[in-house]
């Protein structure tokens, strides 16, 4: 620093990151200082100031190095308000202790906290914060994803540390789920989505190559030979559809695939999707529509189609049952489109039906991820939404076997959250529930984040003293160095050593009046 600069200007200055470095952690001496400083400019009595008239100022956060003997992370100071009048400043200190020593007694807190504020009544609030995704197993194996499901509980009065949390206690279910879990039931649906997405993004460029034995254009070719030779298929409707879509990834236990069924009734253009699906170049891609259209004119196939579909095939369809159809160019973006539309019609009426035959919205509520009155890269994107509400559906049953009355305030969660939002699977979705739902997912695990607040007086003059243990640093600028308390947990029946942090956070004020 430049001689010229003030003691002031040092402090300060230093608070800003550098440009080739992450944000500056001080020592506590200076962090003390500029604390200081922040509490005089607040100060209305320091009339020396010579300050017209004080703002006030925003809440003081700053990063230590931890290096004094307590370890200390964070000084904070925050503003006491009555009005627009300062009357006083809470300072915060936290710190961060790894050693064994320091796992506390809960009465012995309580009296810290009481000698320290001369309070005569303190009041306890516990929270706990459990990873139940972590511990859900499907066929014994723990889901390994980015995925995330936790619970968050809350309740008065403490009575040990690591306490565990009472049934009564009130909790919130936080879900972060990512899509495309090879185990997932809906995984085959998550596949055709995906094939949707290349061939949006792709066009006629490059297409993902086939996983089936055989060529796309020859499932259609054998598709229509068999159509020729079901008479009754125009007036039957199918209902049974000539063919079962198997997945093509490895089967997955029989409860699961009840929750999410293959829905039967597949008509002629949505069967077609589920063939062209193993297309590997735009010429293949034009070959099939060739011979769709060719089979239409002549009359050779006058197939079933569902009502309301808007796509140019169905169109087609209609028009071949009286014998006029208009000449479609198959060139340019034409049978991409054609592709992308008969997929959206079929992907859509997959997701209506579980939502609506598990009674979790009806077709009002789904209008919106539905609607064809937007581009077809918007319905993509709707219906992107739609697979991701889908898989936290399931993913909820199959693992944390939730029922109706549990699934159905998650989605309208999740369908309002989407109306106006993008598509986020980083997202974290909440729902209050009670603790008995999920506690066997978490009565043998150890918390990740477990605390107890101490807290006496009232209103502004409260004052909070906070012990907490974690699995993963409290603070993300500790050094290296600074080693958690290892402790042993155990996961369905295996047991590991965990890494746990101990953070304390004390409040102390400054009165000005």
């Amino acid at each position: 620093m430049e001689e010229s600069k003030s003691d002031d200007a040092l402090y300060a200055s230093e608070l800003l990151p550098k440009e080739s470095a992450g944000p500056v952690a001080l020592s506590v001496r200076r962090a003390k200082q500029l604390i200081s400083l922040y509490t005089m400019a607040q100060n209305p009595n320091m009339t020396h100031l010579k300050t017209s008239e004080r703002v006030v100022l925003p809440p003081l956060w700053i990063r230590c190095d931890g290096s004094d003997p307590e370890c200390t992370r964070w000084l904070g100071a925050e503003p006491l308000k009555a009005g627009n009048k300062i009357t006083g400043i809470n300072i915060y200190m936290v710190t961060c202790n790894a050693d064994k020593t320091c796992f506390a007694n809960l009465e012995e807190l309580k009296m810290a906290h009481k000698v320290k504020h001369h309070s005569s009544i303190v009041t306890t609030k516990g929270f706990a914060q459990y990873e139940l995704i972590r511990a859900a197993a499907i066929e014994d194996t723990i889901v390994e994803s980015e995925s995330n499901i936790s619970i968050d509980i809350m309740w008065n009065t403490v009575d040990k540390i690591l306490q565990p949390p009472p049934l009564t206690a009130a909790a919130t279910l936080n879900i972060s789920l990512e899509s495309g879990d090879p185990r997932s039931p809906v995984y085959p649906l998550y596949r055709e989505l995906q094939f949707l997405l290349v061939s949006l993004k792709t066009g006629v460029t490059e297409w993902p190559e086939s996983l089936e034995s055989k060529s796309a254009f020859e499932l259609v070719q054998g598709f229509l030979t068999d159509l020729k030779k079901l008479d009754v298929y125009c007036t039957s409707g199918n209902e049974n559809g000539t063919e079962n879509i198997k997945s093509d990834t490895a089967a997955v236990d029989s409860s699961m695939k009840s929750i999410f069924s293959e829905r039967g009734g597949l008509d002629f253009a949505e069967q077609l999707w589920c063939k062209m699906r193993s297309v590997s170049s735009y010429q293949e891609l034009v070959e099939c529509f060739t011979l769709i259209i060719k089979s239409l004119e002549h009359g050779e196939v006058q197939p079933w189609i569902h009502q309301g579909s808007s796509s140019l095939l169905s169109k087609l369809i209609q028009q071949s049952y009286h014998g006029k159809m208009k000449a479609v160019s198959l060139s340019g973006i034409t049978p991409v489109q054609m592709l992308l539309e008969i997929g959206l019609d079929k992907m859509k009426k997959d997701y209506i039906s579980f939502f609506i035959g598990q009674e979790l919205a009806t077709l009002t509520y789904l209008d919106y991820f539905i609607s064809t009155s937007v581009d077809l890269q918007e319905q993509v994107h709707r219906v992107q939404k739609l697979h991701h509400m889908l898989e936290i559906m399931v993913s909820c049953t199959v693992l944390l076997q939730f029922k109706h009355e549990n699934l159905f305030p998650l989605t309208q969660t999740c369908l309002k959250y989407y109306k106006e939002n993008p598509l986020n699977e980083k997202h974290v979705f909440q729902l209050p529930i009670r603790p008995a739902l999920v506690k066997k997912f978490y009565e043998n695990d150890h918390p990740e984040i477990w605390k107890v607040d101490i807290s006496s007086g009232h209103g502004q003059k409260e004052v909070k003293t906070t012990w907490q243990v974690s699995t993963s640093p409290p603070v993300e600028h500790m050094i290296s160095n600074n080693i958690g308390l290892l402790c042993d947990s155990t996961v369905n029946g295996s047991t590991e050593e965990r890494m746990y942090f101990i953070t304390m956070t004390n409040c102390s004020q400054v009165h000005f009046t």
